[in-house]
């Protein structure tokens, strides 16, 4: 059963539309926040980029910065994500006062969890080195650890904002989450600007100073500080006040617990995928250094362009997935399965409306897009475009990265979280084989390269194995209709990659390179481009399109 009874071919009008329309609606706010976290994102990656450049000082800077991501992700960060969600939203649909109630009791073993979690890590610091840089040695080990020591404190406050954002979607308030991390992306922004102002020439592992280095180090977590306390007044607004409770009901702790097991099997496999990556990229660009080929080749550049691949599908595919997450759990806590279908059916869709062509415009425009966000103060042209190249493979992994993303959401919705961690295992088996291989065959300027290939690769096998198991267990996806309205996106970008390609051309010949260049190709193709495929789209009746620009219109002054 792919295609659902009376729900048109494409989506367009029926139950489709007004479920677009929906999602679209629901996911305004959080996507109009993400754009304005995602764009300062990238000025306080240009920013660092420009202060530290792409070699030793930016790469033990960002291999530390990572690692509390990494071990908060590990431990509770995808449990926190994908199993409290749905746990809080049925403890609320089986009664209102025991889901207040049980909010108050989840919340309390958090901060303990993520209290002693981070006690330990610190303790912990050069192990976390040692495993992900093992290649670092004398000043670049002993920096990258002091840096892990000042970065690990951001486990609690990541944990405490992310439980924070959980109760704040499943009580349907979605801005504050989306909004918050531009007041660390600020902060950030004006830390690098000062590591400019007080440097004087190229500073590195060696010969940072104190001062100089704590402004890094606690300007960074100082953000993340901030990003959290910044949600405290919506908790407050929506009506939740935060009393410590140890009372547990029987079987309480053991549903998080059978629930939280298999997700915490799938975030092991991701992280130590992720870790080997890491370990790899690292060795890539000492392996630089050592052949004379310069800094430039190593985890930094692979971390910029990561960056960058997230922007579309954290701005649309990650506000989707908050919107949808709490209205798919409610279907399936009341056996709702159609309605669940049709939920995903309409999310997927309408977010590769911008995903799709967002993929297009960074694999064709990669050199420009890094030339202009990159190639400023301690960073050449030339570093900008190994971030190019890197980027332009994660564009061909956005667009399965994000159905796959979106799929895993379905599973969790259910309360299954064994399926997705089966899947993700194989997943991550794959990329780590990719990557080692990468590593071994490829010359050093194009080892992280290959690497970022072998998560394309990775990503879009990943998908159509979730995708085989998720059609079974739905008896069923809406499969004509997701691949039909996937054919007709795909055809409305060609003429976005024609014009794109074409102005990147002229420019290249005429203008040759630099930042005026390469601002003007960025400008006229993507404006250009993006008339061409929302013109092409509405030829071609894709139902989503013409449902946000309708949406969109009717928020315009004056309508």
């Amino acid at each position: 059963m792919d295609a659902l009874p009376g729900t048109g071919g494409d989506g367009e009008g029926g139950e489709g539309g007004k479920s677009s329309s929906g999602i679209l609606r629901s996911g305004a706010v959080m996507a109009v926040g993400t754009l304005a976290s995602r764009v300062t994102g990238f000025l306080r990656t240009a920013v660092i980029v420009a202060a530290l450049g792409t070699g030793m000082l930016a790469n033990s800077y960002n291999t530390a910065n990572t690692i509390p991501n990494q071990v908060y992700d590990l431990l509770l960060g995808g449990i926190l994500t994908s199993v409290i969600v749905p746990l809080l939203v049925r403890a609320k649909e089986r009664d209102r006062t025991y889901g207040e109630q049980y909010e108050q009791r989840v919340f309390t073993l958090a901060v303990i969890g993520l209290a002693v979690l981070t006690v330990v890590a610190v303790f912990a610091a050069p192990l976390f080195i040692d495993v992900l840089a093992g290649s670092y040695k004398g000043d670049q080990r002993h920096l990258a650890i002091l840096f892990v020591q000042f970065f690990l404190p951001q486990i609690f406050f990541y944990g405490v904002g992310a439980f924070a954002g959980a109760i704040l979607n499943t009580r349907g308030s979605f801005a504050a989450p989306m909004w918050a991390p531009v007041l660390n992306n600020v902060v950030v922004i004006a830390v690098g600007g000062a590591f400019l102002a007080i440097s004087a020439g190229k500073v590195d592992p060696s010969n940072i100073s104190d001062s100089q280095f704590l402004l890094l180090s606690l300007g960074t977590t100082g953000g993340i500080v901030l990003q959290t306390i910044a949600l405290w007044p919506s908790l407050r607004g929506v009506g939740f006040r935060w009393r410590p409770r140890f009372d547990f009901q029987r079987g309480e702790i053991g549903q998080v617990g059978r629930m939280a097991g298999w997700t915490l099997v799938y975030v092991v496999a991701a992280q130590t995928g992720l870790a080997v990556v890491t370990a790899l990229a690292n060795r890539a660009g000492d392996l630089g250094v050592h052949e004379g080929l310069g800094e430039g080749y190593g985890y930094t550049p692979y971390f910029n362009a990561y960056q960058l691949f997230q922007l579309p599908y954290a701005i649309v595919g990650v506000s989707v997935i908050t919107a949808l997450l709490p209205r798919m759990s409610r279907f399936a806590a009341e056996g709702k399965t159609d309605d669940v279908r049709e939920a995903f059916s309409s999310g997927l869709r309408l977010s590769s409306v911008i995903i799709m062509p967002a993929a297009a415009l960074m694999l064709v425009l990669g050199p420009e897009i890094t030339t202009v966000l990159f190639a400023h103060g301690n960073t050449s042209s030339a570093d900008a475009l190994v971030i190019a190249r890197v980027m332009q493979m994660f564009a061909i992994a956005l667009v399965p990265f994000s159905v796959y993303q979106l799929m895993l959401r379905v599973f969790y919705a259910f309360g299954d979280t064994r399926t997705p961690a089966l899947i993700g295992m194989v997943s991550v088996t794959s990329n780590i084989a990719m990557a080692f291989g990468a590593y071994n065959v490829l010359g050093v300027k194009w080892i992280v390269v290959g690497i970022a290939a072998g998560f394309a690769i990775t990503n879009i096998v990943g998908s159509l194995v979730c995708w085989l198991v998720l059609r079974r267990k739905l008896g069923g996806i809406d499969g004509r209709r997701i691949a039909f309205g996937h054919l007709k996106l795909l055809v409305a970008t060609w003429p976005l990659i024609g014009f794109a390609y074409a102005v990147h051309a002229v420019a290249d010949a005429s203008l040759g390179g630099g930042l005026l260049a390469g601002l003007a190709v960025l400008v006229v193709g993507c404006a250009g481009g993006g008339a061409l495929y929302v013109l092409f789209a509405k030829l071609l009746r894709v139902g989503e399109v013409q449902t946000m620009i309708a949406t969109i219109g009717s928020r315009l002054p004056g309508r």
